[in-house]
């Protein structure tokens, strides 16, 4: 049996005074009538129902102010109880779980869902090997010694779009070393793509899905932001970007069949709300932590500072939103890691690659942690509610206005 966190384990270790807001599901019966998810927010252990101000998180997020709008609305007298955090969280594993109570969902709902790649130089240069290598784990050792000694040095201060940027475009393709991931990497313009589809995230304490197809796979530890549709960045969260490392690495064009799988993208546990306490600033300090455990005694860790991110957050979400592109109901979006993963797990020279069950754990101090076992997509529970099954719920439960 996996052994899961209880609730102590995924809170941010400034809780008491994070504004914290996330999504619950709510069973069919008693009150309410109608089964749906509900927004909720944190107070002390306590989770209080908000559906009656907020009926879904994209209505929170699109507030001037999202934070001041939840604690206006728990001052009124708006939050109703439904449980305490420790029952929720135990109440969450799918394979233990008492449908008739409710348990804890992903913390977003109508947002666009996506991610920015190749942020990081140790990520870029893994994708470029990944590429040299055509999805082949055996060749990617060697390829990686040839390219860091192409390279000659580090490329943590490059600066993307920058004139030394170009000087290094031009030196590696005079030596044949050019990709398209370092075009994405160190060029002008972010790799920014769709992770999933609205409503298809997966929050913490569930499954998390590889496809069976993939024999060379990791998961990306992340920061995830939260944007209204005028470009607020109004909060953030962690994910797991699941990575198919032999199948994007066989074409670029694969890269929908390597990212967006049943239950491939999580997030969670709750979505911080900026406010006095946490801002843009803080965000920017952020040390990710990775832990991964196998049910065969594995483990791995590892960690990854926001700080060394290629590009800024502000000038990613730039790139999504603006007069090119708009977003009517936000967005969130990944922001890449630097894990990359390349340490031997099973056959020497092969690297890491996820076996069934291993338990992986991403936290960072003001975020939480994001828990999440892996399953193969087929085993992973099935996606079945969208977003025409959301207002039917809604209207049942007459929160729309």
């Amino acid at each position: 049996m996996t052994t899961w966190p209880v609730a102590r384990d995924l809170l941010p270790a400034d809780a008491d005074h994070a504004t914290l807001v996330g999504r619950v599901w709510l069973p069919a019966g008693g009150e309410p009538a109608f089964a749906g998810p509900a927004v909720v927010a944190l107070r002390g252990d306590d989770v209080l129902d908000v559906s009656t101000a907020f009926p879904t998180v994209r209505a929170l997020t699109e507030t001037p102010d999202p934070a001041a709008a939840v604690g206006a609305a728990l001052d009124a007298g708006l939050g109703v109880r439904i449980a305490g955090l420790d029952e929720l969280v135990a109440n969450t594993p799918p394979e233990t779980r008492d449908p008739s109570k409710p348990w804890l969902l992903s913390p977003i709902d109508l947002h666009v869902v996506k991610a920015a790649g190749v942020t990081f130089p140790v990520s870029m240069l893994e994708r470029v090997i990944e590429e040299r290598a055509r999805g082949d784990q055996d060749a990617a050792a060697t390829i990686r010694r040839d390219i860091l000694d192409t390279i000659g040095g580090s490329l943590d201060d490059l600066k993307p779009g920058s004139d030394e940027a170009a000087a290094l475009k031009a030196l590696l393709l005079e030596r044949g070393w050019w990709s398209q991931y370092l075009e994405v990497g160190i060029g002008p313009d972010a790799e920014v793509f769709t992770k999933a589809p609205v409503l298809a995230t997966v929050g913490t304490s569930v499954d998390v899905g590889v496809h069976p197809a993939s024999q060379w796979n990791n998961p990306e530890p992340e920061i995830v932001l939260v944007v209204s549709s005028d470009g607020r960045i109004v909060g953030a969260s962690l994910g797991n970007d699941v990575n198919l490392r032999d199948v994007e690495g066989r074409s670029a064009l694969l890269l929908g069949k390597a990212k967006d799988n049943n239950a491939s993208a999580s997030v969670g546990p709750f979505v911080r709300l900026f406010d006095d306490g946490y801002s843009l600033d803080d965000l920017r300090a952020s040390v990710v932590s990775l832990t991964i455990d196998g049910a065969d005694g594995y483990r791995l860790e590892g960690t990854s500072e926001l700080a060394r991110i290629s590009r800024d957050p502000a000038d990613l979400v730039a790139q999504v939103v603006g007069v090119h592109h708009q977003y009517p109901d936000g967005f969130v979006l990944y922001l890449g890691t630097m894990f990359a993963p390349v340490d031997d797990r099973d056959v020497p020279g092969r690297g890491f690659t996820h076996h069934d069950h291993d338990l992986v754990r991403i936290a960072e101090p003001r975020l939480g942690a994001l828990v999440n076992r892996v399953r193969s997509t087929a085993d992973a529970e099935p996606w079945t509610f969208g977003i025409d099954a959301l207002y039917r719920s809604l209207a049942a439960r007459g929160l729309l206005r």
